[in-house]
């Protein structure tokens, strides 16, 4: 039995490969003589990378090393070179007088001669390990620091022109040609901020021109936090570059414009939306990121508690009516919405969006985007939409009285209208489209369901600690859920016997690994409320409208607030407290014991 038979023979009885993959992999290696299965192994994203790795180390008699979470330091990296490390598959992680620790994505001979060479010159002795191809990249990804390679770019550039044409544009802050702006140094810089934010995970890159520098700015998981500093001289050629890039207008900075660009980056097709908004004497550049490759979000997956869940579900089944996200811009409720019109999105059913802009392409459903230069907005694109026969229509944003009327309208003549508010909360939803003209007893026969949301970032697994907080933290978690039915508490964390019970559950806090880039969280989970119209409310909202809030409301459904919603999450270990007060905006004496 040859080597590559005898490893697929371990990893099938191991159950990490399945009959089909094992088949699959023999076929592929009998077509190319070239292919390594080891290498075919360590790029199939759909295997347990780790265990995978784990039980290769196992036949080759190597020890394992998981490097996903590993910081390696620069001079230990560096004992192999960047080409070296790539060129044989292999990364130093590390290094002392005596020893270096090298690991191996495959179990290379020559990887090993050239590794030993290299300690021979230092007169030391290698160990190898052998490990998956997910921590080379985490590894190599080490090597590539944004700020070196935009100071070898800035080099480039400082040698291709002359100090006094620079000086001459920093003080005069002069127009940047197309030559400029596509000057490889340039383009090189505008890469490497773009490639850095996609492998960062932003959703928003910001380049801000300051008195004496360029700031680069990313916004990841809902916080900015600062990327990179460029001398103040580049910072015109790299917003002309963003301009040629987006097909904006380069000679024109006294106004805003607004673009799209689309690149292929790390493999995944990337769309960028990009806003320049002039300043005192320059302009700064907005790049909203959509990574069209991770597609709509499950509404299982967003985060929403059960009886969230299951009441968006039996609401999405109506065949009229209108259902409305409320929250804060950057809060997930276009995502939420995608989610709802992917559910909805069947054979059957003719939905059409007016949005603004087009995040996400699905299949199967009659997606426009607003053009206001044009008179194309959300109040004439609801018009020209009841004429298409939908069954769905989804409204990006209720902006102003003309759209919140129709879409009222909409509802009420056998249409499901799905649409976004800007309000604090569910029940300041209905006063919204109170304000906005609309008759109480319309509303209250057409709106089925509000929606009030934020996203709270969630507590990186390979990284967060436990914690212990302290009594009167415990003692108003505690206190804040006494108005919640028990069995709704228990359906959140079903290992609780009483509410006293939360003082042995675990907490946990942030720390900060390579993971998460050293911020403790990664990626995010909704927090939210929400409000179903029944004949009750309907009343209240027709006859007694000055008693509808909060407590009205409770009187009448099952209703677990907000805050209450962020309480889950922390006991579930999925978030922290100080991450909930931050966003729903707990002020400190609300864990004061005074107020229990």
């Amino acid at each position: 039995m040859d080597q590559n038979e005898a490893l697929l023979q371990l990893l099938t009885s191991q159950k990490l490969l399945s009959p089909e993959k094992v088949e699959t992999l023999r076929n592929t290696l009998l077509k190319d003589k070239q292919v390594n299965l080891e290498t075919l192994l360590s790029r199939d994203n759909d295997l347990d990378q780790e265990k995978v790795a784990e039980v290769r180390a196992d036949f080759y008699h190597l020890p394992y090393k998981n490097l996903q979470t590993e910081l390696i330091p620069e001079e230990i990296l560096h004992f192999l070179s960047e080409d070296i490390s790539r060129n044989y598959n292999m990364v130093c992680f590390f290094k002392d007088d005596k020893t270096a620790a090298i690991g191996l994505l495959n179990f290379d001979f020559k990887a090993i001669e050239a590794a030993n060479f290299l300690a021979q010159g230092q007169g030391i002795k290698n160990e190898y390990y052998l490990i998956s191809g997910k921590s080379f990249e985490v590894a190599l990804k080490q090597y590539q620091k944004p700020e070196e390679q935009i100071s070898s770019a800035l080099e480039i550039e400082a040698k291709s022109e002359a100090e006094e044409l620079i000086q001459v544009r920093q003080e005069a802050g002069g127009l940047a040609s197309e030559e400029d702006a596509n000057s490889a140094p340039i383009a090189k810089i505008v890469s490497v901020i773009i490639k850095h934010a996609v492998e960062s995970r932003a959703s928003d890159i910001h380049i801000e021109p300051y008195e004496k520098e360029s700031r680069v700015r990313y916004r990841i998981d809902g916080i900015l936090h600062n990327a990179l500093v460029l001398p103040k001289a580049v910072h015109n050629s790299v917003v002309a570059r963003v301009k040629v890039l987006a097909k904006m207008k380069l000679d024109e900075t006294r106004v805003p414009q607004d673009g799209h660009i689309r690149l292929i980056v790390d493999k995944k097709d990337i769309d960028f939306r990009v806003s320049t908004m002039p300043l005192a004497n320059s302009e700064k550049v907005e790049m909203r990121i959509l990574d069209q490759s991770r597609g709509v979000t499950l509404l299982e997956n967003i985060g929403f508690n059960h009886h969230c869940y299951e009441t968006i579900k039996e609401n999405l089944k109506r065949t009229s009516g209108l259902i409305l996200l409320t929250g804060p811009t950057g809060s997930g409720k276009t995502t939420t919405l995608y989610s709802a019109i992917n559910i909805l999105n069947q054979e059957a059913v003719n939905i059409a969006t007016l949005e603004d802009p087009i995040e996400y392409q699905i299949k199967g459903v009659n997606q426009a985007e607003i053009q206001p230069a044009l008179g194309f907005s959300f109040a004439t694109g609801l018009r020209s939409i009841l004429r298409q026969d939908p069954n769905v229509i989804m409204v990006g944003e209720i902006r102003d009285e003309e759209t919140a009327d129709l879409a009222i309208h909409a509802g009420l003549t056998g249409h499901l209208v799905l649409s976004t508010l800007h309000t604090n909360d569910a029940v300041g939803a209905a006063f919204r489209l109170l304000d906005m003209k609309i008759e109480p007893f319309l509303l209250a026969s057409t709106l089925r369901l509000v929606i009030a949301q934020r996203l709270a970032r969630r507590l990186c697994k390979n990284c967060r600690k436990e914690i212990k907080p302290a009594d009167k933290e415990l003692n108003v978690i505690i206190n804040k859920l006494k108005d919640i039915d028990f069995k709704d508490v228990v359906a959140e964390i079903p290992e609780l016997k009483s509410l006293e019970d939360i003082r042995n559950l675990k907490f946990y806090g942030p720390v900060g690994c390579t993971r998460c880039s050293g911020t403790g969280y990664t990626d995010r989970i909704a927090i939210a409320e929400l409000i179903v119209f029944n004949e009750a409310l309907r009343d209240i909202m027709i006859n007694k409208r000055s008693l509808f809030n909060v407590y009205t409301v409770k009187e009448n459904q099952k209703f677990i607030s907000m805050e209450q919603d962020g309480l889950f999450k922390v006991l579930q270990g999925v978030t922290d407290l100080s991450e909930i007060r931050r966003v729903i905006e707990l002020q400190e004496s609300d864990f004061d014991d005074a107020k229990l």
